[in-house]
């Protein structure tokens, strides 16, 4: 009985090519060997599945309304606001920002000039045109000089 180069006691069934040079065509252009590697990643069988696991892991905010006393506080700034609203004024406004995909959001902050209170739309205006729906609302700070000692948390 034969051996094979492994000395398994066994002939290999390819021995008799195995050593023979690559044969490269003379009609089809050799492929890159980039795309030769890009035959052999991964295949995404289900579309969109990374996409999904990645949203669900992603952690969002509960919205934590106001206590009375604060939201007493907030109103009572939105009235003093609305008075100076001809200074635009410079506020930081502490907001909650619900999520477009999933329920939750996330808490931000903005510091900007306030362009108008929106009183039918319930949203405050700012002069770079982002607007805030005062429900969310959570803390508003003046740092306008005329107003510095009328701060709400």
């Amino acid at each position: 009985m034969d051996n094979d180069q492994y000395g398994t006691g066994r002939a290999g069934r390819y021995d008799d090519i195995i050593h023979l040079p690559h044969h490269v065509s003379a009609v089809h252009p050799q492929m890159p060997l980039e795309e030769r590697a890009a035959q052999f990643s991964p295949f995404a069988a289900l579309t969109g599945f990374g996409d999904a696991l990645r949203e669900t892991a992603r952690v969002t905010d509960e919205f934590v309304r106001p206590d009375e006393d604060n939201r007493t506080s907030l109103d009572g700034k939105l009235c003093m606001l609305k008075e100076h609203i001809k200074e635009r004024p410079e506020v930081t406004v502490t907001y909650f920002k619900p999520d477009a995909r999933k329920a939750g959001g996330a808490y931000e902050t903005m510091t900007g000039n306030l362009k108008k209170i929106d009183t039918y739309g319930r949203r405050l205006v700012m002069a770079d045109g982002t607007e805030i729906p005062v429900e969310y609302i959570v803390r508003i700070e003046v740092t306008v000089h005329t107003m510095a000692n009328h701060s709400a948390d």
